[in-house]
């Protein structure tokens, strides 16, 4: 699997190259549009592998219904028109939900239809093995229904694709702010991956990477709030929360609350990490980027070693500043992203 995020970030990082190159010095760019489509890249090929190209036709069209859903919760919610009236709105995203699930469906039925003994080494592939059964009993004990498989492919192809991406541009624009730590990580990724493709057990020794990627989970974390549902009736010191009770959980409050995170909250400190979260923090289960417990991101290290494998891609080859063009203006659009983009300044290195 890192190779396949190696290969897609060395296809972007090569074109660069050339655009760098032609500047003949440092070339100003907009790498948070661009950052996007190496996730795509990346999770179109982990996870539909040889259909990557239909892949990326349910990331476009998810992408199209993540901005019709930012936009509703703009508007004023009238119950039952905002959802089922057949408004232009509602068309436009029945539409796309259609092409989603058409997409997907044709994929899946070309697995189902292909003569090979097994449905291939990727995302889907495993899950749909999960459905294949010999016996009546195994098929009365199957894990994952068809709808749930197209439900599963929706949702870690949002996640794997949006959260990581925005991880990327928010961790180069703190690269870019603080020069210090661009170099300390440059010099880490040269000294224990070298100049050559990463690989799992390179990125494993990236500790100030890994690091930097904390800090910027916790003060641009893609999430800015959860939501759950109360299981049962809860008492939380004087709080009586009652069965079935929804909960806002406000995770960019907590990450900069600072009598839990120490007076520097507001503040791009790494070193907090230097001995593990659970001793960065008053409370152990404070940094909730990924949240925690039984319903805790099941991708998040995946998107770890996605955003290692692509820092330190872009540290070997780049130097990074930021742009007098860029507009500082974190906007929530079901995940915080920069809203005018983030133009930086590249520079080639001699690889």
């Amino acid at each position: 699997m890192t190779k396949k995020m190696a290969a897609c970030a060395q296809s972007m990082l090569e074109w660069w190259q050339d655009l760098a190159t032609q500047a003949e010095g440092q070339r100003e760019m907009e790498v948070s549009s661009q950052l996007q489509e190496l996730t795509s890249d990346v999770i179109s090929h982990t996870a539909f592998g040889s259909s990557y190209v239909e892949g990326k036709e349910v990331f476009q069209a998810q992408k199209e219904l993540q901005t019709l859903a930012a936009e509703s919760l703009l508007n004023v919610n009238i119950p039952g028109y905002n959802r089922y009236i057949p408004s232009r709105r509602n068309l436009h995203r029945w539409k796309l939900e259609r092409r989603v699930r058409n997409t997907l469906m044709h994929i899946i039925q070309g697995r189902l239809d292909s003569k090979d003994s097994s449905y291939a080494n990727d995302l889907l592939g495993l899950m749909m093995e999960s459905r294949r059964s010999n016996t009546d009993q195994e098929r009365k004990r199957q894990i994952l229904s068809m709808n749930e498989i197209i439900d599963e492919c929706k949702t870690f192809f949002f996640a794997g694709q949006e959260t990581t991406s925005h991880l990327l541009t928010w961790t180069v624009l703190l690269l870019c702010t603080n020069q210090e730590w661009h170099e300390r990580l440059r010099e880490e990724v040269l000294r224990k991956c070298g100049t050559g493709i990463t690989n799992a057990d390179m990125l494993s020794k990236l500790k100030l990477v890994t690091m930097v990627l904390l800090e910027a989970l916790r003060l641009y974390g893609p999430a800015v709030m959860m939501q759950r549902m109360a299981a049962k009736d809860l008492t939380l010191g004087n709080l009586v929360i009652p069965k079935d009770t929804r909960l806002a959980i406000p995770i960019a409050i907590i990450h900069r609350n600072k009598e839990v995170w120490g007076a520097n909250a507001d503040e791009f400190n790494p070193l907090r990490y230097k001995n593990g979260i659970s001793k960065a923090v008053k409370h152990p289960n404070a940094l909730l980027a990924f949240s925690i417990g039984p319903r805790a991101c099941i991708g998040q290290n995946f998107a770890m070693l996605e955003a290692k494998t692509v820092i330190a891609m872009i540290l070997q080859r780049f130097l990074l500043s930021l742009s007098p063009n860029y507009i500082h203006a974190p906007a929530d659009m079901l995940t915080l992203q920069p809203q005018y983009g983030l133009p930086i300044l590249l520079r080639a290195l001699k690889v």
